[in-house]
């Protein structure tokens, strides 16, 4: 019987021979993550009245969200978050490392084959690399540190097949708005999304990982780019241990097929306050911007900032925009810095912020008045995402972001 990707997985983890779309299995995690809402789930948790978390090594902790703490209760939190992973011996990554997402990637703690929950939406990115990843609730997370097994729905699968070349200036961020716009926000409902390919194939890891990250704004339950030498060679010096991928059967099974030609694709920007409001960035271009924002676990990888500075090229930012810049992780802030990176968006008046979910949040740093326009990198625009309900935010690439920040609107970033 031939099988997608995540049937594929889901057997093997549950211990099956096959597995059908809407079957109920019971599954062993390779991982599991939490960040800061690590110290809520452990209150469930103490409530089932388990005195120990079942075999720790297998569990992560990144604190991410609001760091360095902005209020008593973020530090509160975070003192209560490392205390309980402490004394579980569960790993902890503390404030400053990066966010989670990027962070379970750099670290090799997520690799091919490997099934991986977290309890954020976005686990989805560790697809990236050929993981079946995806988000649980804190009560999930919560049973899963009491037990170590999890009930999973088996997903129906989704096929989105790229071909051509992706134009200058073109990103997977633009691939992934335009996919989340044909489809809608809910047009991949609890299905595994499978990104395959010639145009895929091209990609950096950097890129798959932004496809798979954005899997979850059309509702995903997990992302997948089959794991090929660029994969690997990635994964070299970050993974311990055997790397056995799992690929779909080529004559598997799926809900529906789309077929997309990069080579025709404009850049494309959200607007507010959905993500599947998508346009191109020429009907929207001349918005003008109030902040923008160039980071987040979606676009704050390396290839990102080279990006963003060969747009900017040395220009200053344009009167009345604020330019928030956000590594994603401190391994990424830390070749930033080597490269020079840093220091030219400094020197155009941006602000460098450190590693962490940050403005993305809406809790702390840059947060937008009522009236104000943020154009921002990350992977939601929703209503109040940012801080006031009446500010509006739209979503686009790092070559758009870069662009329309040294202009003071939204720009087409070929034509800077």
């Amino acid at each position: 019987m031939p099988l997608t990707f995540a049937e594929k997985v889901l057997a093997k983890k549950a211990g099956l021979d096959a597995v059908s779309p809407g079957q109920i299995v019971e599954v062993e995690p390779d991982l599991g993550m939490s960040h800061d809402n690590t110290a809520a789930i452990a209150k469930t948790f103490q409530g089932i009245g388990v005195n120990r978390v079942v075999d720790p090594e297998r569990f992560v902790v990144i604190l991410d969200h609001v760091v360095p703490a902005a209020q008593v209760e973020h530090a509160q939190n975070h003192l209560d978050a490392r205390e309980f992973a402490r004394k579980h011996g569960m790993r902890l990554f503390d404030v400053g490392r990066g966010v989670c997402h990027q962070v379970v990637v750099e670290e090799g703690l997520a690799k091919p084959g490997d099934l991986v929950l977290g309890s954020d939406s976005h686990t989805t990115t560790y697809g990236g690399v050929g993981a079946f990843a995806a988000g649980v609730g804190r009560t999930e997370m919560a049973a899963l540190w009491a037990s170590g097994r999890l009930w999973l729905k088996v997903p129906a699968s989704l096929q989105l097949v790229f071909d051509g070349e992706l134009g200058p200036r073109v990103t997977a961020k633009d691939v992934a708005l335009n996919v989340i716009g044909s489809l809608g926000a809910d047009g991949a409902l609890y299905m595994s999304v499978e990104f395959s390919g010639p145009g895929v194939e091209r990609m950096s890891v950097s890129d798959r990982l932004v496809l798979a990250n954005m899997a979850a704004e059309m509702g995903a339950k997990n992302g997948y780019v089959a794991p090929d030498k660029t994969t690997l060679s990635y994964l070299a010096d970050r993974v311990q241990g055997e790397i056995n991928p799992i690929y779909p059967d080529q004559d598997a099974d799926y809900e529906a097929r789309h077929r997309y030609n990069l080579t025709e694709l404009a850049p494309q920007v959200a607007c507010p306050s959905q993500v599947d409001n998508t346009v191109p960035v020429g009907e929207v271009a001349g918005t003008k911007v109030d902040q923008v924002l160039l980071g987040t676990c979606t676009n704050g990888r390396l290839e990102d900032l080279e990006l963003a500075t060969e747009v900017m090229a040395g220009r200053p930012l344009a009167d009345g925009v604020r330019m928030l810049v956000l590594p994603a992780s401190r391994e990424v802030w830390v070749q930033a810095a080597e490269r020079g990176l840093l220091a030219q968006f400094a020197q155009a008046g941006a602000m460098v912020l450190n590693p962490g979910c940050g403005p993305c949040l809406g809790a702390h740093q840059g947060v937008l008045a009522p009236g104000e326009v943020c154009l921002s990198t990350a992977n939601r625009n929703f209503k109040g995402r940012m801080g006031s309900k009446e500010a509006g935010v739209y979503l686009a690439s790092p070559a758009t972001v870069a662009a329309s920040a040294v202009t003071g609107v939204i720009t087409d970033p070929r034509e800077v």
